[in-house]
């Protein structure tokens, strides 16, 4: 029974894009905490990467973490998500589920770009969709977003991710306005760089192709 009223009391978060980076580490830094007090949904679009979190957490699953898929381009796969966590009530949202892509704008394919803003600002809108209206419903929460020094300043060859992330910053700020008489807050992250694997997983264009030479 104590086991059972110390699990209602732990702050639940929920995380995006936790197969690597800030969203492994995070999650596994609060699945980890020596006083138990969170309990973390850390999601990703390929279950077959929560390895590297089981891994990060000495290779078992703690009670205080529970891995689910969650696609931000895919509705379906939202509202699942959403459906299966608002049973237990979520206190904090993390967006945290993101994409680069560097390069000379011109080489730059509209499907690359399009992506980008799918997983960048979309994906991020969709997550705030899916959670808000239980936030609301409760007059409380949390949602922290990922954002970047690139939704602050243009940056040399990251022109459309710096484009996404000024996209961002707007939705935020006009959204943390209307958001807080219902004691719900909203805070952008605005990174520089961090040393993840976020690099190896940027989209780049051919080196060999015309345009870069």
């Amino acid at each position: 029974l104590s086991r059972h009223c110390l699990s209602m009391e732990r702050t639940r978060v929920l995380i995006t894009g936790c197969s690597s980076g800030i969203g492994l580490g995070l999650a596994a830094r609060l699945a980890d905490d020596a006083a138990h007090r969170f309990k973390v949904y850390a999601t990703m679009r390929d279950l077959a990467k929560g390895d590297q979190l089981l891994e990060r957490l000495g290779g078992c699953c703690p009670d205080t973490l529970e891995v689910l898929q969650l696609d931000v381009t895919d509705p379906c796969s939202l509202a699942a998500a959403a459906q299966r966590v608002q049973e237990q009530q979520l206190d904090v949202l993390v967006c945290n589920a993101g994409v680069g892509l560097m390069g000379p704008l011109e080489t730059c394919s509209d499907q690359a770009m399009k992506t980008v803003f799918e997983v960048n600002l979309f994906g991020a809108i969709r997550t705030i969709q899916a959670f808000l209206p239980a936030m609301k419903r409760r007059r409380a929460g949390r949602i922290i977003i990922s954002s970047s020094i690139g939704g602050l300043q243009g940056l040399p060859f990251n022109s459309v991710y710096c484009a996404s992330k000024f996209a961002v910053e707007g939705l935020c700020e006009s959204l943390a306005i209307v958001l807080q008489p219902f004691n719900i807050h909203l805070t952008l992250v605005e990174c520089g760089p961090v040393n993840t694997s976020f690099l190896d997983n940027l989209q780049r264009p051919d080196p060999e192709g015309s345009e870069m030479q």
